[in-house]
């Protein structure tokens, strides 16, 4: 059986003034919070989603990738 490595690049997309940033995603835990660079507005992600990756980036998060179902945030 094969298993694919997840993705750990997903570039995060501010949903306030839309600036978009290339960003490497942590592999041990969820990210729940992230700091836009350019207007500074804090995301946390939407409801029903784990982390800001799976709300605004362009990969899901590697928990989520991995088919796991819900991460095992901070575990």
């Amino acid at each position: 059986m094969t298993t694919t490595a997840p993705s750990l690049g997903s570039v995060l997309t501010c949903p306030e003034c839309g600036h978009a940033k290339h960003e490497v995603m942590p592999t041990n835990a969820c990210q729940f919070f992230y700091e836009c660079e350019r207007c500074k507005a804090v995301l946390r992600p939407k409801a029903g989603d784990f982390c800001v990756f799976c709300s605004f980036g362009s990969v899901k998060c590697p928990s989520m990738q991995m088919q796991h179902g819900p991460p095992s945030c901070g575990a």
